[in-house]
């Protein structure tokens, strides 16, 4: 514990300003600036929160955030600590050496997948802290589910509140906290531009999907449910969280992150021109109703390949070849939250109330579950 806390002290920077650098640094709010100041040197930091960070994610803003966060947290009574994600498996060693306990609070800013991996490294790790999202990544599905604030300030006001418990999906292993796909749309994170998702937002998924449909190639799979097992040629399956992806805000209406449960969504291979209006649907959350579209909420389901379909069922001749990594064949690609994913076959569980979510506390999300 002294080696961990040794090796923290320099990070706190906060700790050492006194009120003239304050002054400096919250210049900008005007006659509020000494209201600050007072507030934040009178505190009683008697709790800690370690500050985790993605400098890449977005368009890169959040350092010029991390004062407004840092005043917000003092002025809540946290001492704050920060950690800067610069390398690939960094921060897992970083919470890998945090003692149980040593913290009240996590934050976490960055988009999905930077959120996914820090999610994964608590679980992993037996860290049961609460969990504060500072949504700074392009779609940021997970924080809009659950009405997290856009702005860094409003996002960080939540530590006033107290968490809720919410949902994770187990993956073979690996934590999923908003989706876990397979198919068409599974790579669609990993394969478009973060130039023009910086550029565009959500549109560049939307454009990165359209390049995509010429590639459309059946994959045949095996699902078990809890209670059910079917075999179908499909393009795309979904096990969601939530109601987002991907700038998709309609895909699951129902989907609650507190019920125990995922909603789970199989698109049937089908002709080109019938799936580009499933797409549609998909967009304006008129999907479920459709013939071809298999809906059910469940706390298990294993996914497996079967042969590789050469037709796609009711959608002879749909596909025009393995267009490589992603289109929904070959090894049957997954992504979780914007990650890649292990390959088929896939086992994915519901671990109900495995995480403590700080949320503004208007979805009806409770700590206990009936």
């Amino acid at each position: 514990m002294n080696d961990f806390i040794d090796e923290m002290a320099p990070v706190d920077y906060t700790l050492q300003m006194g009120a003239g650098a304050l002054m400096s640094e919250f210049g900008k709010y005007g006659k509020r600036a000494d209201e600050k100041v007072d507030q934040v040197m009178a505190t009683k930091l008697d709790k800690k929160i370690l500050l985790v960070y993605n400098p890449h994610s977005g368009h890169n803003s959040f350092r010029n955030k991390l004062h407004d966060c840092i005043s917000v947290f003092q002025g809540a009574g946290y001492e704050t600590h920060i950690y800067c994600m610069l390398e690939n498996g960094g921060v897992d060693l970083h919470i890998a050496g945090i003692p149980a306990g040593f913290y009240d609070a996590i934050a976490v800013s960055g988009g999905d997948g930077t959120l996914s991996i820090v999610i994964n490294s608590l679980l992993l790790h037996g860290h049961n802290t609460p969990v504060l999202v500072i949504p700074s990544g392009t779609a940021n599905d997970f924080a809009t589910s659950l009405n997290i604030p856009r702005d860094a300030e409003g996002a960080c006001m939540l530590i006033h509140n107290a968490p809720v418990h919410c949902d994770v999906g187990l993956v073979n292993g690996r934590y999923f906290l908003n989706v876990c796909a397979v198919g068409f749309l599974a790579d669609i994170s990993q394969v478009v531009d973060k130039g023009l998702k910086n550029s565009l937002g959500n549109i560049a998924y939307y454009l990165t999907l359209l390049g995509k449909l010429s590639a459309l190639t059946p994959l045949r799979v095996k699902i078990t449910t809890s209670s059910n097992v079917f075999e179908e040629d499909i393009y795309l399956f979904l096990a969601l969280n939530s109601s987002s992806i991907g700038g998709f805000s309609n895909l699951s209406p129902n989907a609650s992150v507190s019920d125990g449960r995922f909603d789970f969504i199989v698109v049937k291979a089908v002709q080109l021109a019938d799936f580009a209006m499933i797409m549609i649907k998909l967009l304006s959350g008129e999907h479920l109703s459709d013939p071809n579209i298999i809906y059910f909420q469940d706390n298990y389901v294993k996914v497996e390949k079967l042969t590789e379909s050469g037709g796609g069922g009711s959608g002879e001749g749909a596909g025009v070849g393995v267009g490589g990594v992603g289109v929904g064949v070959g090894g049957g690609v997954t992504d979780m939250d914007g990650e890649i994913g292990p390959g088929l076959p896939i086992v994915i569980e519901n671990r109900s109330n495995a995480l403590r979510i700080f949320t503004p506390g208007t979805l009806g999300i409770s700590n206990d579950k009936n």
